[in-house]
């Protein structure tokens, strides 16, 4: 069994590098996949490389952080995927973009709804230390600084999602209960409602997968504390 992690906007695979290395320790076999931003590069181009990431293994467990979820859905119709797994992950339905994803979801209202009971002002510029970086340790955030690159092409974006729907095999969707930018009850409703699925509520933010590896990797290995 291999893990295939992919990673949100931005295509830095480093975003899974400590349950990587956990899983690795484990004896497990992930690989975290970096994805080749810019302009060209758009969703067949990640999913060949979530495809070239598997090298053949005959069982694949998908791993998809943030905007990953796009990925996801595609790799998983030409992998033998025996699981699929969100972290705080977008969850697209067939023909939906990327750009679409927001308001079918009713992300705006909900972050809004969010940040005002968490006393944010909702209608500030965007900070991405609030949003992403917040619960961090500051040796990940300087290694995230060095993954920079181009950001995701406009085509990643507006490209529509062209898949049958999901495969039938076990889906689990963690969130973070402190992500600022995909709220936990949002990303509970979703699940439940694109998926039919209840969310396992995690420590940690976006990025709770360099925050709060631990209890990811226990949701995720088998025999931890997913019964799916």
């Amino acid at each position: 069994m291999r893990y295939i992690l992919l990673p949100g906007a931005g295509g830095a695979g480093y975003v899974w590098h400590r349950v990587a290395e956990q899983l690795s320790a484990r004896g497990l076999d992930a690989v975290a996949v970096d994805f080749e931003t810019g302009d060209g590069h758009a969703l067949a181009e990640y999913t060949a490389a979530a495809v070239a990431a598997a090298d053949g293994a005959d069982d694949v467990v998908i791993v998809a952080q943030s905007m990953g979820g796009f990925t996801a859905a595609l790799a998983a119709q030409v992998l033998p995927v025996s699981r699929i797994v969100f972290l705080n992950a977008m969850i697209p339905v067939p023909g939906e973009s990327a750009e679409g994803w927001w308001e079918a979801v009713g992300h705006g209202p909900a972050m809004r709804e969010n940040d005002i009971a968490e006393g944010r002002d909702p209608d500030a510029e965007f900070d991405l230390d609030l949003y992403f970086l917040h619960d961090l340790p500051q040796e990940e955030r300087d290694g995230l600084e060095q993954q920079e690159g181009e950001p995701d092409s406009a085509e990643m974006f507006a490209e529509a999602c062209d898949f049958p729907g999901w495969p039938d095999v076990p889906i689990t969707v963690i969130v973070g209960e402190d992500d600022r930018l995909f709220p936990a009850a949002f990303q509970e409703r979703v699940a439940r409602e694109r998926l039919g699925v209840d969310a396992h509520r995690v420590p940690g933010g976006h990025l709770a997968a360099l925050a709060h590896p631990e209890q990811i990797v226990e949701l995720l290995v088998p025999g931890g504390r997913t019964a799916e």
